[in-house]
């Protein structure tokens, strides 16, 4: 008996990697469960432990023994706090959003690469309040190299956006803002938006606008 190999047709696939089975995931926005699910008490302080991060009225307090900041010394650099609102494209405050931010240490140099500051990890972690405030403490960062200003990278999380926001916080009276190459791609009229003040004390401010006429510049990933 011979056989037609053109007969010899694959048996179907049933399994989960047939894609005329599933097809293309859909795409959903993110949260709200990222506010209260993952800030932890003390997240939003770089340099110290206090209880910054977590909204209280969302934590309760029995959680408290699971994520405590614990510093393993005090970081070199000024202490500065980093604070702000968080709005729609209407003004309003987003209280369910949450802010991380990724920097180096003061001399410039992320945690883990040669020479780092070993009590200075750069990572912090905050909700917004329910005015849309947020907070931060940490160490003014350094510059990463030639012609880069001191900045910190920020990633926003909020309802409705389906992938994070990236974007980033320079610092006002830095002479190297007029040179850096990201900034620099910024146009004149939207650099603003990046640019942290000199407030009391040792505190910066700057608001992240979602939308609207003076929304944040967001970088693509």
């Amino acid at each position: 008996m011979t056989i037609d190999v053109a007969d010899r047709r694959p048996e179907p696939r049933h399994d989960n990697q047939d894609p005329a089975l599933f097809g293309q995931t859909p795409s959903q926005t993110v949260g709200p469960f990222f506010h209260y699910g993952l800030p932890w008490k003390g997240g939003a302080d770089l340099v110290g432990q206090s209880d910054m991060g977590a909204r209280p009225e969302l934590m309760p307090e029995a959680h408290y023994v699971l994520n405590l900041s614990s510093p393993t010394g005090t970081p070199m650099g000024q202490v500065i706090e980093l604070a702000g609102r968080v709005v729609d494209g209407a003004g309003a405050a987003v209280p369910d959003a949450m802010l991380e931010i990724w920097q180096a240490d003061a001399a410039g140099l992320y945690f883990g690469e040669p020479g780092a500051d070993p009590h200075f990890v750069g990572f912090g972690r905050a909700a917004t309040a329910e005015d849309g405030s947020y907070r931060f403490r940490t160490i003014m960062p350094g510059s990463i190299g030639p012609h880069h200003a001191p900045h910190i990278a920020v990633s926003v999380f909020a309802r409705g956006l389906i992938k994070r926001l990236a974007t980033r916080m320079y610092f006002d009276r830095f002479a190297e803002n007029h040179c850096d190459p990201v900034l620099s791609l910024v146009p004149d009229d939207r650099r603003a938006t990046l640019i942290a003040r000199a407030g009391d004390g040792h505190c910066w401010t700057l608001d992240i606008a979602l939308q609207g006429e003076r929304e944040t510049v967001f970088f693509d990933l």
